[in-house]
Formats: C-alpha cells, structure tokens, sequence
C-alpha cells in the first residue's frame, strides 16, 4: 500500500533528518540571488524583517510549551515518543490543540527564515521540501502509535487535527509547566534563530547597500540571544537552577535526588 511504503520511506529519511537545512542552503542562496528592498525603503525591509521573526518566534514558542509540559524522561526525537508518557498516550496541553504541534513549531521557526528574501520561489521550495519530508515521518510515527494505542489513538485522531491547531479543543495539560525543562531544551534554538537571522540581516543589507553593516535592532537582539545563552550554559554546568529533578522534587513530585 502507499502509505505503508510512505511511512518506510520516513523511518529511513528520519536518520538522515539533520542534514535537512544544509541541502536547503543553496535555495536560500538563490533566493539572495536578485535581492531589493521591497519599495526601494529600508522601512519597509524592517517592516518584513520583523514579520518574518514573529513568525519564527511563534514556532519558537510553540516549542517551548511544547517542551515545558512534556513528561519527565521523554526523549523528543520524534513526536511519536513527545506523546508517549509512562506508557500512556499523552493527548493534553498542545496536544490536545493538534497531533504534531512539535513540527507545527518547526515549520514556522523555518518558514521565518525562509521567508527573509522575500522570494516566492524559495518560500514555495522550502514549503514543499517541508511537506514531502515530515509526511513521511508522521506516517510512519502515527502507524507505530496506531498499532501500541489501537482504539484510544483512533478516538484521539477524530479529536485532534493533524497539525492545524484546533484552540476549541484544548484540554489542561497533566503536568505543570517547567520553565526549566523548557529553557534546557530550547536555549540552543534561540540563540541559532537569532544568529541566522542576524547573518541575514548583514548579508541582505550588503547586497542592497555595497557595505558591512549592522543595524542597532539586530546587534542588541543577537548581543541579548548570546548573552541568554552563555547564560544557561553556565547555570547547566556550575549550578543546579535549571535541574529539572530538583524543581520536580521541590514540587512534591518525586523525592530529590542525593548529591
């Protein structure tokens, strides 16, 4: 059956998963190719830069909620383990919203970028790569939920949109969230969605303009980013403030773990 061999297909596209954004920067290199302000205004290129942050800022945040109500021990290499909670189908909090709210949060974290150059091609080719490829992962994922959960995955399938939020349909998480898990998770892609975004800004500007430059805005977003990242990874290695046991024990939750 198709999708049978669709879903193959993903389970041997997902151990090659990393290397998706390296084959997409030679799109994003065309998509520079012809490159102008739009208008010929410079405000109107803040305008649309900010536009696109908002919108990889929301798949940020998506993740983050994501992240922050996930159960303890869940490994996130995939949504099929995202949903899986001591054995039991996790169906609350964002995934009572939709069934992949985690690759929701990819796809617009990327489309942001994506949508930097202001190119309909590149955006058009970004959007299609995005489809063939988390179409496969999510066939071959729901499968394996549908042959562990059988009746209760197909009761929560006709609940839960695949991955167009549906917000009437939200259902209090199980956990309380964890800002601490969530920042643990999530540090890294902060601080590379400002990066990349920053690398853009100067490359688009030098473009338009013929010199090195770097606008206020983006210097004290990507100062801020480094700073919030230099900042976790010193708190994750020389205090245990972000040990997600300890905040799980101080909540009554599990007893603390000796030193």
């Amino acid at each position: 059956m198709l999708r049978t061999e669709l879903a193959r297909q993903g389970a041997r596209m997902y151990r090659w998963r990393g290397y998706l954004p390296l084959l997409m920067t030679p799109v994003m290199v065309m998509g520079f190719w012809n490159y102008h302000y739009p208008g010929g205004s410079e405000f109107y290129d803040m305008l649309w830069e900010i536009l696109c942050l908002v919108v990889s800022g929301t798949g940020l945040l998506i993740r983050f909620l994501v992240m922050g109500y996930s159960p303890k021990g869940s490994s996130y290499v995939g949504e099929s383990t995202a949903r899986l909670w001591e054995g039991s189908l996790k169906t609350t909090g964002m995934y009572s919203l939709c069934r992949n709210p985690l690759y929701l949060g990819n796809f617009l974290l990327a489309l942001g970028v994506f949508l930097f150059p202001m190119s309909l091609p590149v955006a058009a080719i970004f959007i299609f790569a995005f489809w063939l490829y988390y179409e496969r992962l999510i066939l071959g994922e729901e499968e394996f939920l549908a042959g562990q959960f059988g009746e209760e995955y197909l009761r929560w399938t006709e609940r839960a949109p695949l991955i167009v939020p549906r917000l009437s349909g939200w259902v209090k998480p199980d956990v309380p969230f964890s800002w601490r898990k969530a920042v643990r998770r999530e540090y890294k892609r902060i601080f590379g969605l400002a990066a990349i975004m920053t690398l853009l800004e100067i490359v688009s500007d030098f473009i338009e303009e013929g010199r090195l430059v770097l606008e206020p805005m983006w210097a004290a977003l990507f100062l801020s980013a480094l700073a919030f990242y230099l900042s976790v990874l010193f708190l994750k290695r020389k205090t245990r403030l972000l040990d997600v046991e300890r905040e799980e024990a101080l909540a009554g939750r599990v007893p603390a773990a000796s030193p």
